[in-house]
């Protein structure tokens, strides 16, 4: 069991973090985590307080000492601090999460915002996970050291210029300083008594100008989430002092097709100490962000000036993957520095590189040096893959892609994407993949390490007469993630065009109806064997995706003069059908070829519906269509029969879109519609090829009849004659109250035969609409075939109804008029209660009301005191109980005369509002 440390140890630590990775021998145990510590200490101090061994719990019930390395050394930006490194490994049982942790010897005592840090144990953690699926690794690498000063006055700066080895996403977020407070080997910890941040003596501190900002009013102490950056901004003159304050550094591995994983943190615990000084901070300059593609030279030239002219050390973070930082010249006039960086295939990532440039000044007369740091981003995208090349196979409608063998060996996959005819898009110096917007369709996802691929359409086969340009780019397995650039754009030709669907027309229109399906012969023949034909393949419906199960063969022939299916025995009144083609041949690349199947899009028959429409003043005709073919280039012809005659005429011709169209027939000064008869339509669209150039594709729809506006309904709705009842309130009974108490409403209705004139009497049903008294909006309630309905099981009879007519071709009337039904405001208190559990007359509540939302009570005894209050039943229900902070009731009250204030809200559709005074006598 560990003890914490003892009172007689001096005080001395300031701060530090814990790092894990597993195991990397060649032996591999993934069980096996190695650790790595770091403390840094106040010098100077007494060997028994410079932590030489230091024990470290595992979080799985098991603990170590350990050794640290050397007598550790003096850091260069902060000469009064050592740093002391432990090296250990341990080996866990099983798979899991474990929090390890360290508990030191006393912080140093000048920490100002904890209480009493000289009896305060240091103590710090790391959660690691243990999964095999995780394979290696490592936890994040914080390279900045914990310990940092700052100036009164000046704005702060501190980036722990941390990394993940294994492309893990980080989040910083600051914590309060911790101690241990349990033992028994599985240690948990509580924040340190008295625990401020910094910025808690910063009454009166101002911000100073940082990155072109304004002065503010108040001080404030933040951390970047992104990218860990702390700035305080600004130490005020009150803040000299030494301060702590821990930061998690969560770690979140990202893997394809799941949520990303926390899989470990790292809470550094890190102090700041704030002096006075005249010094001024000095400025870096940093290289603007880039993105470069891997395999290049990263040079960046780093430069920083001070105001009072102060020589300038110059220090580099953040150095995985290993970069080169040295500088060149300390100032005055100014401090300079360059960097490198090679960079590989290894280093592509989504997530930019973070380096961290810290200029601190060396100041003369004893004044303490100041800092400034600034992140440089460096983004590493992968190249683009070379030589992309388009070839069809053969005659074939086949392409076969080929490229250059990728140069990033740890790729995992080369995307394939693809376009009908050439694109306008050129990928930016830092763009990689391609945008929604290029009009690429991603058609295929292969392992990185080949070099070609095979589209033939997921077996369709392309269409003959198209160009198809592709592009294809590289995408790097997770947690790293990254993409590259997209390669060129390769474009191939199919030339010629087999057999493309001509026509879907329906011939007549019944339950047995009959839709006659043509096409065309193949218009270029070269390559086909035989034997050669087509298969012709019928859905129900019209938008049919070309893959459907719901295809069902229907035609099979090997005569390519067979270019025409009457396709009879279909229900052309109720559904329009989808039909596609499939022209097959044999390959004559090999004796052993497999056959070619060449798949037309689908092409939908024409479906037309229509309606009276009072507000129009005619009959609305809409139709729809699924087809490869253009029928926005010609005209779609309307035809209408009118009432006794025998035959359709040609009635009027109007240009649809690519899918639809609709066309309102309000009649002509020449031949005006009949109102209340009935007529009947059908529409012949008119489409065509642009290439091959085939024109005059005619296709008729089913035929339909559209009958007259249906009649709109006078609605009545039986109500309560409120002033009856309320002139006889007191010769009602008694109200049954209670939860299940539930009202009906009573409707019937009647048409209006001249609304609109000449409207349609034959209706087949009803539409009943309601909006209770809490709706602001109708919805639809029921549908029924009599012109009455009772709506029962009401919590309410508050409410408000309209009714429509049905006609036979599902034409809606107008809506009727509106008819409310509303609650009446009925209320009685009686005069008398016996509250004596005898289950008789045992609470106070109304002899009669209407349905109730809230009621306010309130009694008062006779001298004004109030004795009860409560507002949580609409119903009162008082059992002569005084008021209590528990209970809506408490101890029972004297027997007596007591009198009351009822503010009572009731359930109609004003929500009107009435007060009612009284007494009641309690008589047990």
């Amino acid at each position: 069991m560990w003890l914490l440390p003892l009172a007689t140890y001096a005080s001395h630590i300031r701060a530090g973090d814990i790092q894990a990775k597993s195991d990397t021998t060649p032996a591999r145990n993934p069980r096996r985590i190695f650790f790595k510590m770091v403390l840094y200490t106040k010098l100077p101090s007494r060997d028994v307080a410079d932590q030489p061994n230091s024990t470290f719990f595992f979080g799985d019930g098991t603990s170590i000492d350990v050794t640290r390395v050397g007598n550790g050394t003096v850091i260069p930006s902060a000469p009064n601090t050592k740093i002391n490194i432990y090296y250990f490994d341990h080996i866990y049982n099983a798979p899991g999460q474990y929090a390890v942790s360290f508990i030191g010897e006393y912080r140093n005592k000048e920490v100002r915002n904890l209480s009493n840090p000289d009896m305060q144990a240091f103590f710090i953690s790391t959660s690691i996970t243990i999964d095999p699926a995780l394979g290696i690794n490592r936890s994040p690498v914080l390279t900045a050291p914990a310990i940092d000063q700052a100036t009164a006055n000046q704005v702060y700066l501190h980036s722990p210029a941390a990394y993940d080895a294994d492309g893990d996403s980080l989040a910083f977020k600051l914590q309060p300083s911790r101690r241990a407070t349990s033992g028994g080997g599985v240690v948990s910890a509580s924040t340190v008594p008295g625990f401020q941040y910094p910025d808690i003596y910063d009454t009166n501190g101002r911000q100073v100008a940082y990155l072109g900002n304004p002065v503010g009013d108040r001080s404030y102490f933040r951390q970047d989430i992104n990218t860990g950056l702390i700035v305080w901004n600004a130490p005020s003159s009150q803040s000299i002092g030494e301060y702590n304050f821990a930061f998690v550094v969560e770690e979140w591995r990202r893997t394809a097709g799941a949520r990303p994983r926390l899989i470990g943190t790292v809470i550094r615990d890190m102090q700041i100490v704030v002096g006075p000084s005249t010094n001024l901070r000095p400025e870096v300059t940093i290289p603007e962000d880039i993105c470069v593609v891997a395999g290049t030279t990263v040079n960046g030239a780093v430069t920083a000036t001070d105001p009072d002219r102060n020589p300038v050390q110059l220090f580099a973070y953040g150095t995985f993957p290993p970069i080169t930082f040295q500088q060149t010249a300390t100032g005055p006039p100014a401090a300079r520095g360059t960097f490198r960086w090679v960079t590989s295939c290894e280093d592509v990532r989504r997530d930019p590189y973070l380096f961290t440039f810290k200029a601190q000044d060396v100041p003369a007369s004893g004044n303490p040096p100041l800092i400034d740091e600034k992140i440089w981003r460096v983004r590493v995208i992968g190249p683009p893959p070379q030589t992309l090349q388009a070839q069809r196979q053969g005659t074939s409608t086949r392409v076969v892609l080929t490229w250059d063998r990728y140069q990033c060996m740890q790729a995992s996959q080369m995307l394939i994407f693809r376009k009908e005819n050439p694109s306008d898009f050129t990928p930016g110096d830092c763009q990689t993949g391609i945008p929604a917007d290029a009009g690429y369709t991603q058609i295929g996802a292969i392992d990185a390490g080949l070099s070609s691929f095979l589209d033939d359409n997921n077996g369709r086969g392309l269409e003959r007469g198209k160009t198809y340009c592709y592009r294809i780019y590289a995408v790097f397995p997770l947690p790293k993630g990254g993409e590259s650039i997209a390669s060129a754009e390769a474009c191939v030709t199919l030339d010629g065009t087999s057999t493309l669907l001509t026509n879907v027309t329906v011939d007549r229109t019944a339950t047995n109806g009959q839709v006659t399906v043509k096409w065309t012969l193949p218009l270029n023949q070269t390559g086909f064997t035989a034997p050669a034909g087509y298969r012709l393949y019928r859905a129900p419906g019209q938008n049919v995706a070309a893959t459907s199960a719901t295809f069902k063969q229907v035609f099979n022939t090997t005569s390519l003069a067979e270019t025409t299916f009457v396709d009879a025995g279909r229900n052309t009144v109720d559904s329009a059908f989808t039909y596609k083609l499939e022209f097959f041949s044999r390959d004559n690349t090999s004796a052993n070829a497999a056959e070619i199947r060449e798949t037309t899009a689908p092409a939908s028959s024409v479906r037309l519906s229509g309606r009276a429409d009072e507000a129009a003043s005619g009959n609305v005709l809409t139709w729809t269509y699924n087809v490869p073919w253009d029928n926005t280039r010609q005209p779609t012809t309307i035809y209408r029969r009118a009432p006794g005659s025998p035959t359709f005429t040609l009635l009027a011709t109007v240009t649809g879109t690519a899918t639809s169209g609709t066309y309102t027939d309000r009649g002509t000064a020449a031949n005006p519609l009949v109102l209340g008869e009935t007529y009947c339509y059908y529409v012949q669209t008119n489409g065509s090829y642009a290439s091959p150039n085939i024109t005059n594709l005619l296709n008729a729809s089913q035929e339909i009849c559209v009958a007259p506006v249906p009649c709109r309904p006078i609605l009545t709705l039986q109500t309560t004659n409120c002033d009856s009842l309320v002139a006889n309130l007191y010769a009602l009974p008694a109200t049954i109250i209670g939860p299940n108490q539930r009202y009906t409403n009573y409707l019937s209705w009647q048409l209006d035969t001249n609304s609109p004139p000449n409207c349609n009497v034959a209706v087949t049903g009803y539409q009943v609409y309601y909006r209770g008294p809490e709706a602001t909006a109708y919805q639809l309630l029921a549908t029924t075939v009599e012109p009455r309905y009772a709506h029962v099981g009401l919590a309410t009879v508050s409410g408000c109804y309209q009714v429509r007519a049905v006609g036979s071709n599902g034409e809606l009337s107008a809506f009727s008029n509106e008819a409310c039904n509303d609650e009446c405001q009925l209320f009685l208190l009686p005069n008398i209660f016996t509250p004596n559990n005898d289950g008789v007359n045992d609470t106070f509540r109304p002899k009669v009301t209407s349905s109730l939302r809230r009621t306010h009570f309130t009694a008062f005894n006779r001298w004004g005191v109030k004795v009860y209050e409560g507002d949580q039943d609409p119903f009162i229900n008082w059992d002569g109980g005084g008021s209590s902070e528990e209970r809506n009731s408490g101890p029972q009250l004297s027997d007596g005369m007591y009198f009351y204030l009822a503010e009572v809200e009731f359930n109609d559709l004003s929500r009107t509002k009435r007060t009612y005074k009284g007494w009641v006598q309690i008589n047990r």
